[in-house]
């Protein structure tokens, strides 16, 4: 092994799926992380075929496979839906990316499993608890600073510390945070036997977006996996550290900043469970028997504020040793499901730059200045639609220059 190593700030999706990509190349790498643990942070998340590559380049055959088996069944149209309250359909548009599997798709995974699968057998790699607060460069090294006082020294470091990364704003003290104003409240809710035979059937497609004439938008997103992961985790990866998780319908109630229905709430950061729960179901009133039933039965403990932050787009930037992946780059809205499956896309393709660079005898700045060219090439397009508030408010729009599966 190249005495060579690569410092990652960062284990959510892109850090993790970088480090896995790493590893199978034989290169050494460290990956810091402020939590304590993989902690559960958001719910399901959209996979596509572009996602589900990277993640095949970059896992070792057995992880890919507890990922696809853990990965939603296969939906009866694997699409984005737009309805009305009533849930009458007004509208649908394909997800964005490369054609899929017909026969074994990329669907939904849920975000904490597939980040423990990723976590799986980097173990000795992972640093939790590591605050980063920016960095030094000396020459050809790079050193991470931690809050606590503490350093780490590499070659080159990664930030995949996402849309507040410390890294970028040192790097990048240009590229501002633009809120939009969207505001939500996110809730799971375990799907029963007798709650999945109330629901409209097309809750259950790729994913749905349904909005009010009061501008309330529910978005929902369920996630039945393939194959219970425990028994998945006991045959696949046995000993490792996955937690088993039960069928659920990811539920989000989407306002604009300054609706009535938050207003009971001073401050939504620091409202309970009971009052957020609270304000979905006031949000939900007159809807559909069947969503009014499921956002009753939303698992308290789940009940999340969120807000909806992104990135301004930057053209360019000088290439050096330290770059960047996923959210820290380009942070986006969840039009287009985009996220994750791009923060995957870009791992893999660093993985594989970096690959080149050491082990293949090229030229390290080339390499890492082909791959951000090449991501603002591929994502750009996406990151830049995304923003664009006609994304979740017409079913129809789809600029022309992003990727759509089949087109």
């Amino acid at each position: 092994m190249s005495s060579f190593h690569v410092l990652i700030a960062g284990g959510g999706i892109g850090g993790l799926c970088l480090a896995q990509g790493l590893k199978k190349a034989g290169m050494s790498c460290a990956v810091y992380e402020a939590t304590p643990g993989v902690m559960r942070t958001g719910y399901r998340l959209h996979m596509n075929a572009t996602g589900g590559g990277a993640l095949k380049e970059c896992l070792p055959e057995n992880l890919y496979e507890l990922y696809m088996q853990t990965s939603r069944i296969k939906p009866r149209r694997e699409l984005f839906v737009m309805l009305d309250d009533q849930c009458r359909e007004l509208g649908t548009r394909p997800h964005i990316g490369p054609p899929n599997d017909p026969d074994r798709p990329h669907t939904a995974v849920n975000r904490r499993t597939l980040r423990q699968i990723m976590h799986s057998g980097l173990e000795d790699i992972v640093h939790f608890g590591h605050t980063v607060t920016g960095y030094e460069e000396d020459g050809d090294q790079v050193r991470l600073l931690f809050a606590d006082g503490t350093s780490a020294d590499g070659d080159v470091l990664i930030a995949a510390d996402g849309l507040h990364s410390p890294v970028r704003r040192q790097r990048l003290p240009e590229v501002p945070t633009v809120d939009t104003g969207m505001r939500s409240v996110a809730a799971c809710v375990p799907l029963t036997d007798d709650l999945v035979a109330i629901l409209p059937e097309a809750l259950f497609d790729g994913f749905v977006l349904a909005s009010s004439a009061d501008a309330v938008n529910f978005s929902f997103g369920a996630w039945q996996p393939r194959r219970p992961v425990a028994e998945a985790v006991a045959d696949l990866a046995p000993g490792s550290d996955i937690h088993h998780v039960e069928p659920y319908m990811m539920v989000h109630c989407g306002f604009q900043e300054g609706s009535p229905y938050l207003a009971a709430i001073p401050d939504l950061w620091k409202a309970t469970p009971e009052e957020l729960h609270r304000v979905m179901r006031e949000a939900v009133r007159g809807w559909h028997p069947g969503v009014v039933e499921l956002v009753e039965h939303a698992d308290k403990s789940t009940l999340a504020p969120m807000s909806v932050r992104r990135l301004e787009p930057v053209d360019t930037w000088e290439t050096g040793r330290v770059s960047f992946l996923g959210d820290a780059i380009h942070a986006m809205p969840p039009s287009f499901g985009s996220g994750a499956n791009t923060a995957l896309r870009d791992a893999s393709s660093l993985a594989g730059a970096l690959d080149r660079a050491v082990n293949g005898g090229g030229d390290l700045l080339a390499e890492i200045a082909a791959y951000e060219e090449g991501m603002r090439a591929e994502v750009w397009p996406i990151f830049r639609a995304s923003a664009d508030p006609r994304s979740f408010s017409q079913a129809d729009f789809l600029p022309d220059d992003v990727p759509v599966a089949g087109r």
